[in-house]
């Protein structure tokens, strides 16, 4: 009896120790499919409409698609942070999508703004006074033509720079009028094709010697306001405007903004046909010049590319 019992126990030992099957080492990793599947897609999507949204980008007055996706989140941000109002205010939904460049119509709304936007143009970064290029105690020992040619041909190395010239008389009238208008739009023929690209212009009086204006693309500049870059700065120094009755001026065109030198020379023409005019003056310029300061709605941009093609 007691062997029977001995062996059953032995038995079932066995059969428990005993494998049923091979064993099978797993070695599989376990990764998040909702990551991969979600990721994947995005960016699917983002190459399918990359063309799409660099256009985009160029026509908002931005380089490159992550400028624009960092120019949309900023908005959003600032859509979703709390009301400071009363709790019972209802705020009305706002679009996220920024005014279309194709109707760049001043209105009292872009008036108003440009008076809030003087903290950029009240240090224009890299400013310098006329010190910095000549040598003011042997330049004014010079006569006058041979200032200017100094003048040019401290400019001519560089691709992206402008120069000129700006007589006593010319540059009074274009000042009178700056300071009476320091904002306008001018617009800038598109190559090769109808209509025009409209721009902003800001004049900064920051210095007692020394006018600066910049240029920034419209569409950029209601999208942005204050915070834009302007892809031209324009600097004019007056120190020899005295004794000499010459003005000099000098400007840069930012790489990579859209803008060539030979469009920031146009946009320097217009400006001083613009502004190039008297106090009584009842042209066409000064008509556009008043109405745009005051936000009038009665402003046309047709109206404005016809004065501008009475340049050419």
């Amino acid at each position: 009896m007691l062997a029977r019992r001995s062996w059953a126990f032995s038995e079932i030992n066995r059969r428990c120790t005993t494998p049923l099957g091979p064993v099978q080492r797993r070695w599989a990793q376990v990764q998040d499919v909702r990551f991969l599947v979600t990721h994947q897609r995005t960016d699917r999507i983002a190459e399918k409409y990359r063309d799409k949204l660099q256009r985009k980008a160029w026509e908002e007055g931005l380089r490159s698609v992550d400028e624009l996706k960092a120019a949309y989140k900023e908005r959003t941000r600032g859509r979703n942070r709390p009301a400071t109002s009363s709790p019972h205010t209802i705020e009305q939904p706002t679009s996220p999508f920024p005014p279309p460049p194709s109707a760049p119509v001043p209105s009292g709304q872009l008036a108003n703004h440009t008076s809030s936007s003087t903290g950029r143009l009240a240090t224009v970064p890299g400013l310098k006074t006329l010190s910095s290029y000549l040598d003011l105690n042997k330049t004014r020992a010079l006569p006058p033509k041979e200032i200017e040619y100094i003048w040019r041909l401290r400019h001519a190395a560089s691709p992206t720079s402008l120069c000129a010239i700006l007589p006593s008389n010319s540059y009074t009238r274009i000042i009178q009028t700056a300071r009476k208008y320091p904002h306008f739009i001018l617009p800038l023929p598109r190559t090769g094709s109808a209509g025009a690209d409209i721009h902003f212009l800001q004049f900064s009086f920051a210095m007692p010697d020394t006018v600066t204006v910049l240029f920034t693309h419209l569409a950029e500049y209601k999208l942005r306001g204050e915070f834009s870059q302007p892809h031209t700065t324009v600097t004019m120094h007056t120190e020899l405007m005295q004794d000499k009755g010459l003005v000099l001026m000098q400007g840069q065109v930012v790489d990579g903004r859209g803008v060539t030198v030979e469009d920031a020379r146009w946009l320097v023409l217009c400006l001083q046909k613009f502004y190039s005019i008297d106090s009584g003056d009842h042209s066409g310029r000064a008509k556009l010049l008043g109405m745009f300061s005051k936000g009038d709605t009665a402003f046309k941009i047709e109206e404005l590319v016809e004065e501008a093609e009475k340049i050419i």
